[in-house]
């Protein structure tokens, strides 16, 4: 087709950009080049063999089942399994409650589908996950954005957005989000549940990273709370994830969801892939009935908690007060402020090319805001770095703030 006029694009497209954190990545082929930038976790980590030994498990119990076509709801054995992870977390879930999703990310797609009319309104956090911003904006969503601090949302502020906009739903990451690593207080938590009721306003809790905690376990999921509030629980969504804790490439999520949401969502997502494969949900199954996940978590907090002490120290010996951040307590990032002091450079995109020039790479925060971007932060990742190689990483950063 050699007239590019031939190919009309739905309207919809006018909404969306390429991902600018895509692009950046088209930077990072050079040679010895320290990335910070990346969202995912480090494969290193993955428990290989429990995976091997699952899949192997699942062609030899149930061959038919994992390779033949499925319930577009789930294949029931990982419904059965991911209800009873729930349930170790304080979240009563049955599994007829529960939709196995293609990643959280289909989840929120499958959001976007069945909630959002062009024009909608949806409150999200400022800043918030970049594909979240995309994918409601690709529906025809109009985002309102509600401030966070290191506590999480501002609970306050947030509901004086919900008074005002009247929103089709509410979009938080609670627990360790992305970019901000932020941990919503149980405090707040009781108020966001509270306000949904009072408002009659529904809330979507995105939770990929809850079980990524370093120390003390974070607070309970808004699930987990909702049978403390009564009323909530009709009001709430969580999506869940195993991508960040046993394997990205498997592609298992899950939505849980008052039902009516739910068998639309089953409808929409019919249409979509039919189902989520079941050869990775059976493996999954298999790999969670095995018992070996809670072992494998104990080993990645581990991990991670000393990857993140790492950067915290290197930055405040390195960058001192040219940077403001709050330590994670959990997850997978550092979000971090440039300060000016000294006259010093404030403008996270200017860093990042700089950054780049001096062997290291990270993503700018402008990104992850819906509306009115904070152009002096930016995201540090330190899940699939070496302690040595963040140390050294955090040294370019300063040199690359120097100019």
């Amino acid at each position: 087709m050699s007239d590019s006029s031939a190919v009309r694009f739905a309207d919809r497209l006018n909404n969306v950009e390429t991902s600018a954190i895509r692009e950046l990545f088209k930077l990072l082929g050079k040679p010895g080049i320290i990335s910070f930038a990346g969202g995912f976790p480090d494969a290193a980590m993955f428990d290989v063999d429990g995976i091997r030994q699952a899949s192997l498990a699942a062609l030899e119990q149930e061959p038919g089942a994992a390779l033949q076509y499925g319930a577009t709801e789930g294949y029931q054995p990982l419904r059965e399994q991911l209800a009873e992870f729930m349930g170790s977390k304080g979240a009563q879930v049955l599994p007829e409650q529960l939709l196995v999703t293609t990643g959280s990310q289909q989840a929120l797609d499958l959001l976007g589908k069945t909630l959002i009319s062009p024009g909608d309104k949806v409150i999200v956090e400022g800043p918030t996950f970049l594909a979240t911003i995309q994918c409601f904006r690709l529906y025809g969503a109009q985002l309102i954005t509600a401030p966070i601090d290191g506590h999480g949302v501002d609970v306050q502020r947030l509901e004086q957005l919900i008074v005002e906009h009247r929103p089709k739903f509410v979009y938080l990451i609670p627990t360790f989000g992305n970019p901000s690593g932020a941990m919503l207080s149980l405090e707040r938590r009781h108020q966001v549940l509270e306000m949904a009721v009072r408002h009659d306003t529904l809330i979507v809790e995105d939770d990929p990273y809850g079980d990524l905690y370093f120390g003390e376990a974070p607070p309970p999921s808004l699930l987990a709370l909702s049978d403390q509030v009564p009323g909530s629980r009709q009001r709430l969504v969580h999506c869940g994830s195993l991508s960040k804790v046993l394997s990205p490439g498997l592609r298992v999520g899950w939505m849980i969801a008052p039902p009516e949401l739910l068998a639309k969502a089953v409808m929409c997502k019919q249409f979509s892939d039919a189902h989520t494969s079941t050869f990775a949900q059976a493996t999954a199954a298999q790999y969670l009935k095995a018992g070996r996940m809670p072992g494998t978590l104990q080993r990645v907090r581990q991990v991670y908690a000393q990857r993140a002490q790492a950067m915290v120290e290197a930055l405040r010996s390195e960058l001192g007060e040219a940077v403001s951040f709050v330590a994670p307590q959990g997850g997978l990032f550092v979000w971090a402020r440039l300060t000016g002091a000294g006259g010093r450079l404030a403008d996270g995109n200017e860093l990042a090319r700089r950054a780049i020039e001096h062997g290291v790479a990270f993503v700018p925060g402008a990104p992850f805001f819906a509306r009115d971007p904070d152009v002096s932060t930016f995201r540090l990742s330190f899940a699939t770095v070496g302690e040595d190689r963040i140390r050294e990483g955090v040294g370019r950063l300063a040199k690359a703030l120097q100019g």
